[in-house]
């Protein structure tokens, strides 16, 4: 082998040298910036799923309280309907009742009196009219 030969492969063999370092250095800078976004995507995706867990406990706490809060209504539209049925029964019973008393009236619409012996009678027959 010549001097020229020598020299031509050391420096051939210095640029694969070169070369594969070089390929080294970009293969480890490319699996380290994928490590770390790999990381950084699973701190995020961690993050992501406590929030989500947070926001399916309020929702479910909120999804209770309307329930809850359905259930009132539907009791006091119950109540107010029983309080309407009531009333009405109520105002029934005090129109039969007036109707009882405007026939007590009729009945004792002629009576005078001015002692309460001679209005006796017609007390009677007003209470009696209202039984």
């Amino acid at each position: 082998m010549s001097a020229l030969g020598a020299l031509a492969a050391g420096a051939v063999s210095g640029i694969w040298k070169a070369a594969a370092i070089i390929l080294a250095a970009a293969l480890l800078l490319v699996a380290s910036a994928t490590g770390t976004g790999w990381w950084l995507t699973a701190g995020d995706r961690d993050a992501a799923r406590a929030a989500l867990v947070q926001e399916q406990g309020i929702s479910a706490q909120l999804r209770a309280s309307i329930s809850e809060q359905n259930r009132a209504i539907d009791g006091m539209a119950k109540a107010t309907l029983a309080a309407q049925e009531r009333g009405a029964a109520a105002q029934a019973a005090a129109a039969a009742k007036g109707k009882k008393y405007d026939v007590a009236l009729a009945q004792i619409a002629g009576a005078r009196a001015t002692t309460c012996d001679e209005a006796m009678p017609a007390v009677r027959l007003l209470l009696e009219g209202l039984r």
